[in-house]
């Protein structure tokens, strides 16, 4: 089931960002994604957060900024590829009729997963903090 963020599942919340950034981007420090952690966490409420929940269990989320922003889409390594992901995204497309996000170019499982969801890039560029390349995306309704 699909809910708004609940405060009192931060940590749970937080703990998948943490693992899956780490994982999904393992071309970029460790540390950087640590050092941003408290930075995240104090921020993320201020977003629209769509927390994918099954028995009390958080297994993913998506969060917006200004509108139609995806800043993120973070699935439990275990639950990933059982179309939570696919579920959070059309959750966000019943809310916005323009959808933007970032991708590093070596997340290729997230580009073609957002392409499938009816992404196109839009632009290439390098990350100023990371100096990797990364790609922005849009979907329109």
């Amino acid at each position: 089931m699909i809910k708004i963020l609940d405060i009192s599942k931060m940590d749970d919340i937080m703990k998948i960002w943490l693992e899956t950034n780490i994982t999904a981007h393992d071309f970029i420090s460790e540390n950087y994604w640590r050092d941003n952690y408290d930075f995240v966490k104090k921020v993320l409420p201020e977003s629209t957060v769509f927390v994918y929940e099954e028995e009390n269990e958080v297994k993913g989320f998506v969060g917006i900024v200004e509108d139609s922003y995806i800043a993120g889409l973070f699935i439990a390594e275990e639950y990933q590829y059982r179309g939570i992901g696919s579920k959070l995204i059309n959750k966000c497309k019943e809310y916005n009729s323009t959808l933007k996000l970032d991708v590093y170019g070596k997340n290729l499982k997230a580009i073609n997963f957002y392409k499938k969801c009816g992404f196109k890039i839009i632009e290439e560029r390098v990350n100023n903090e990371t100096k990797e390349i990364e790609y922005s995306m849009m979907w329109n309704k």
